[in-house]
């Protein structure tokens, strides 16, 4: 019996264990960050914009990002569903999570057994982890969709190939309403499949038309969002976040590549090149044809990472689930080294999540959020609102204040590289925001990226002039000073 037929023989009693082990893991992984409302920083403004998409607001709008609608959509239906905390879409996203692990193992069938299988799966939600998606990242939310094209693909001889084709560019158009950057995943899958047709013998003409729907389905999400956009009359605001934007923001000194990052892509690069020796040099995979759909799959999620100016660690998030899966020979139990190295490779990657410490740490960061927010929410409300210069965006619902700018993710008005790319001066906005006279203000020790430094001292005048430290509180290894208005 073929690996591929012992996946279709599989049964609830046989796979239940590994299903457990999956969902066990995703606990592990993620519970230490339920409830924490400044687990991450990113996520922050997700659920601050979806948030108040259910009060009637608009991203790029009223409130501005250049993430895809689609983002904060589902931040939007999680908050509306169910409440506006962090719990909510910390809770979704281990769903999610372990959704994902459970399409990793199905794929991970066809190459080998339930053991090996498992293990891929395993890896896969320890990478998630490992690259900051434990709590509400966008990667997290744009795996599944992307493990669906693959299970839509993955087999060229499929008799239903070109219908499931078809499907499998409309979910990487929803994917690219989550980040625009898979697009390079999407192209990948693309041109696979029309490598599929072409070997069942498709005309120049029929490639060429299949090309067509597949880009126009591909498109039709974010076609859709922006008819929207221009049906009420912000087309120009649409396009300029989600589009122009991007390319108006200046790289960071390091470019796509950091001396630091040496560590950092170590458990990606080790599973890349352990599958590929594996497969060459120890146990070729069978059917071959699938380990080279995750290898190319690989090699585009990593042009995913790269595609930015400036490449961060996370986001090599996005290589969790085809890496797992391109490693599979390296740990086959059909191997000469059977499922071992697999196992050691897990054992180590979990050993580096440091999840009792984090857990800690999760909780110390918590409850330092919530007491800053106790001690501002005196000095804040719907008439003196509270401003983040630079601290946790989540502030602003924790302490129900209004927001003096649109620009409510501080990262947009403190950093450097951000000049230009906004739309509107960067210094004229913190100006501006500063003579409405906030009842609060909060800054941080050190910044997360390279700040602009005109607008910091701007803003130090004005806290020396008008304000008084009133809290300080540790948060993910900063010290974020609360100041508030003398009067």
């Amino acid at each position: 019996m073929t690996t591929e037929n012992q996946a279709g023989s599989d049964t609830w009693r046989s796979t239940a264990p590994c299903f457990a082990v999956l969902a066990l893991l995703v606990l592990a992984t993620r519970g230490i960050w339920f409830g924490n409302p400044v687990a991450d920083y990113d996520e922050q403004l997700y659920s601050f914009i979806g948030w108040r998409v259910t009060h009637g607001e608009l991203p790029f709008v009223d409130w501005w990002d250049r993430k895809p609608f689609g983002l904060f959509a589902i931040y939007a239906v999680i908050h509306g569903i169910f409440s506006p905390s962090a719990l909510a879409y910390q809770l979704v996203a281990a769903a999610i999570t372990f959704g994902s692990a459970l399409m990793t193992y199905l794929l991970a069938r066809r190459l080998a057994r339930r053991v090996s299988a498992t293990i891929a799966a395993s890896l896969m939600v320890m990478l998630l982890a490992a690259y900051a998606s434990y709590s509400g990242q966008s990667e997290v939310f744009f795996t599944p969709l992307m493990l669906g094209m693959a299970l839509l693909l993955v087999d060229p001889d499929h008799p239903q190939f070109t219908r499931r084709a078809l499907l499998a560019m409309l979910l990487g158009g929803l994917a690219l309403q989550v980040k625009y950057t898979v697009i390079m995943q999407c192209a990948f899958f693309g041109a696979w499949a029309l490598w599929a047709e072409y070997r069942r013998g498709r005309s120049v003409l029929q490639l060429a038309g299949l090309a067509a729907a597949f880009a126009a389905l591909g498109l039709l999400p974010t076609v859709l969002v922006g008819l929207f956009y221009a049906a009420i009359g912000h087309f120009e605001v649409f396009w300029f976040a989600n589009f122009a934007s991007f390319f108006e923001r200046a790289a960071a000194p390091q470019g796509r590549w950091s001396d630091s990052h040496w560590i950092g892509v170590a458990p990606v690069a080790v599973l890349g090149l352990g599958g590929l020796f594996a497969a060459f040099r120890m146990a070729r995979p069978s059917p071959f044809v699938a380990w080279l759909f995750f290898a190319g799959w690989s090699a585009s999620a990593l042009a995913t990472v790269l595609l930015p100016g400036t490449v961060y660690l996370y986001y090599y998030a996005a290589m969790a689930a085809p890496v797992a899966l391109m490693a599979v020979p390296l740990f086959d139990t059909n191997g000469p080294a059977k499922a071992w190295p697999g196992l050691v490779l897990g054992a180590i990657l979990l050993g580096l999540l440091g999840l009792p410490q984090r857990y800690v740490q999760s909780r110390d960061d918590a409850l330092s959020a919530r007491l800053l927010a106790e001690r501002l929410d005196p000095h804040v409300g719907p008439a003196d609102c509270l401003w983040i210069w630079d601290g946790p965006t989540t502030l602003y619902r924790l302490t129900n204040s209004c927001v003096p700018t649109r620009f409510v993710y501080p990262d947009h008005l403190n950093n450097r590289l951000e000049t230009g790319a906004l739309g509107v001066d960067q210094v004229a906005e913190v100006e501006r925001v500063l003579a409405t006279k906030p009842g609060a203000i909060v800054v941080a020790d050190q910044g997360v990226t390279l700040r602009n430094s005109e607008a910091t001292e701007l803003v130090q005048r004005a806290l020396q002039a008008d304000y008084e430290r009133a809290v300080t509180m540790n948060l993910n290894g900063r010290d974020i000073t609360g100041w508030v208005r003398r009067d």
